[in-house]
């Protein structure tokens, strides 16, 4: 059993929460997941490690409230627990102490950003980062990595925060003004990671992306999180979740993610959700 240190919410549908969890906490790096149990009921499900303390022996995640299981984690309160919370998993991200390093986190991709870009900047690199959402209420941890980025850019489709249109516009803008990076981070939706590596291909900037496909056991035996890399499968829960995204077949990515949908709805439906 692990027990819930504290808790917030970042905004309507996404919240925060730190565990006492000493073994994952004593071992994992920036980049790896954990999946958990809410209850010995409840079905597994991955949540990247968004930063740990070693000190505390505690490990923070950020969640979306989307279905059932994040809805009864929500209902988790300080000092409750959670049945389940194996890790870490995963490969840690692969951070090379680079000059000049940009992310770009679309929604709550800036949970799984912030930690490699806190880690870089520990290495030494200027870092500065791109953060996107539908509107200002869905723009999540500004602050926090205001604390060590060099440049914090804000874009919304609503305009309600920083730039009205997407984090693409903010980088097609910076690479116009000449601003050059030795690489880019970016997580957040499979259309978004798509479009950033399409436009950092043509310009040569090597790109990192993490995907997050459908995982279960987190040993690559059940098959769910297959992905195409640079025409070979890989496995994200093994292999990944980070890869190089000029290598990642995004269309396939994109199928699979759908493959379920309607599914998904009549379950959410069932549940009440």
């Amino acid at each position: 059993m692990y027990e819930i240190i504290s808790k917030k919410s970042l905004n309507s549908s996404v919240e925060w929460m730190e565990v006492h969890a000493p073994f994952v906490a004593r071992k994992c790096e920036s980049g790896q997941f954990i999946i958990l149990r809410v209850d010995e009921d409840g079905e597994r499900f991955p949540l990247t490690i968004a930063d740990y303390d070693r000190e505390k022996q505690t490990i923070t995640i950020i969640y979306q409230i989307v279905g059932f299981s994040t809805q009864k984690l929500s209902q988790k309160q300080v000092g409750d627990f959670i049945h389940d919370f194996v890790g870490p998993l995963g490969r840690p991200a692969d951070l090379k102490p680079h000059k000049r390093v940009l992310g770009i986190g679309g929604g709550v991709g800036a949970a799984p950003l912030y930690p490699q870009l806190k880690r870089l900047h520990e290495l030494g690199a200027s870092v500065d980062v791109i953060l996107g959402g539908r509107s200002d209420e869905f723009v999540i941890l500004e602050d926090e990595l205001k604390a060590f980025c060099d440049h914090v850019y804000v874009a919304t489709n609503d305009g309600s925060k920083g730039t009205k249109g997407f984090v693409t516009d903010i980088l097609n803008e910076l690479v116009s003004q000449g601003t050059i990076y030795d690489e880019i981070i970016t997580i957040g939706p499979l259309i978004m990671m798509k479009v950033v590596c399409d436009i950092t291909k043509d310009l040569g900037i090597p790109t990192s992306v993490s995907l997050n496909p459908v995982m279960v056991d987190g040993t690559g035996m059940c098959g769910g999180c297959r992905v195409t890399v640079g025409g070979k499968i890989k496995f994200a829960c093994v292999d990944g979740p980070d890869f190089d995204g000029h290598l990642v077949d995004f269309e396939e990515c994109m199928r699979r993610q759908s493959m379920y949908k309607e599914e998904e709805h009549l379950c959410k439906i069932n549940l009440g959700g």
